[in-house]
Order: structure tokens, then C-alpha cells, then sequence
């Protein structure tokens, strides 16, 4: 387990990274900060790559269930 240190840097960093992405439109750069990271600091890569793809995978969670309740509302509409 990483360090409270590197996992809290991590994660701003993963916000961060996430923030730019968007706004940028990049949707591999997380790959090329990390990359960035693993040149001086594996354990930070580790770190960040990992807040990187929970943070990913959450918001692909999220995104299905919205999709699932809207296909189940569309097909049953209140009167």
C-alpha cells in the first residue's frame, strides 16, 4: 500500500488530469502523465493510474445505470 502522502497527491493529481482531459478533449493523457510520473517515481505512477481508473470507471458506472433508467422510463412512462 502506498504511502497516505502519495495516494493524497494521487488523487489531486488525478482530478487534476481528469479536469484537462476534458476541457482539452485528450482522453489518452492520463497515459502520458503517466508516463511523465514512471520516469521519476513508480510508486507515484502506480498511485495516480489507479485514482485515474477508479475515477474512469466510475463515471462509466454511472453513465450505464442513467443509460438503463432512461431506456426503462422510455419504456414505461408514467400517465
Amino acid at each position: 500500500m502506498a504511502d497516505p502522502v502519495v495516494i493524497e497527491m494521487a488523487n489531486k493529481l488525478a482530478e487534476e488530469c481528469l479536469a484537462v482531459q476534458s476541457e482539452t478533449g485528450e482522453d489518452r493523457l492520463f497515459m502520458e502523465v503517466g508516463n511523465v510520473l514512471g520516469a521519476s517515481s513508480q510508486t507515484l505512477e502506480e498511485a495516480f493510474l489507479t485514482a485515474i481508473r477508479t475515477r474512469m470507471a466510475n463515471e462509466q458506472g454511472r453513465a450505464f445505470l442513467r443509460k438503463k433508467l432512461k431506456a426503462h422510463r422510455d419504456a414505461h412512462p408514467k400517465t
